[in-house]
């Protein structure tokens, strides 16, 4: 397959690149940073494009450079995001703030918008795997900007594939787990002041037990772009909690459910009754 991917120059980007190639695809990746040197190391299987993809403009330029050499794109991972802004909301550096959602929700968008005309000349049903998780489905005091974004990643994610839903195209978000990369690194280098205790402790407890299986993260992305998850779509898929590997034989379920999305909750869903 060719497929694009984002963040491929660190932490589970890169991972996902090396494994990616280790297959055989053919990926091209985006970073800020270059990547020159290992491009080299895989002999024409991966190309890279250095942009910043919360700046439009360089998002669309990796896009047409990416045109002028493949006839299409079979995938989309959009895995680009950081931390940034950390700290009590009230009291948060307004334009860091914005940065990091920026980062973290435009650049995914930004990304999405870039290569959907060549992700709509694919031979086979394309596929876009979005990565959420870090505050998505629950509030994590100390994190809103990240947290914030994540949670709108879900809902592009969601409304997309609503929009979507009578072409040959699968997108759905991952929530890959706690899995120790810079990020952590990060949390415990800011200490309880910054990030809050509960976050220092988890990120600390975390970095010495290993962190969650990157292997199943993976497995995840790469079941999303194959074959086997056709026409399960607008999802948040956990990679260590749900059985995503059998969830092939219920997509017409997940089709007709809310399974593995946000949403509202009510008192009768909880059997209460309120007046």
């Amino acid at each position: 397959m060719n497929l694009v991917l984002t963040g491929s120059s660190t932490g589970i980007g890169r991972a996902l690149a090396e494994r990616l190639l280790a297959r055989g695809h053919h990926v091209w990746g985006l970073a800020r940073s270059d990547q020159g040197e290992f491009a080299a190391r895989h002999d024409g299987k991966f190309r890279a494009a250095q942009c910043d993809v919360a700046e439009w403009p360089q998002v669309e330029r990796a896009a047409a450079e990416v045109a002028a050499a493949w006839p299409h794109v079979d995938g989309l991972i959009c895995c680009a995001g950081l931390q940034g802004e950390i700290g009590r909301t009230v009291t948060t550096n307004p334009a860091r703030w914005s940065a990091t959602v920026r980062a973290n929700l435009d650049g995914t968008f930004n990304a999405i918008r870039a290569f959907h005309a060549l992700l709509s000349r694919a031979p086979r049903r394309a596929k876009i795997v979005c990565f959420s998780g870090g505050g998505a489905t629950k509030a994590r005091p100390n994190f809103s900007a990240y947290g914030v974004a994540k949670t709108g990643v879900v809902r592009l994610v969601e409304t997309i594939a609503e929009e979507e839903r009578q072409t040959v195209l699968d997108i759905n978000a991952v929530a890959p787990g706690a899995i120790n990369t810079r990020l952590t690194d990060e949390v415990i280098a800011l200490g309880p002041a910054v990030a809050g205790e509960a976050e220092y402790q988890a990120a600390a407890k975390q970095k010495a037990g290993g962190g969650a299986s990157l292997d199943k993260a993976l497995g995840l992305v790469e079941w999303l772009l194959s074959p086997a998850s056709d026409g399960i779509s607008g999802r948040l898929i956990s990679a260590p909690w749900d059985p995503w590997p059998t969830l092939g034989n219920r997509a017409a379920d997940l089709a007709r459910s809310d399974i593995f999305t946000l949403r509202r909750i009510v008192p009768e869903d909880r059997g209460q009754q309120w007046p």
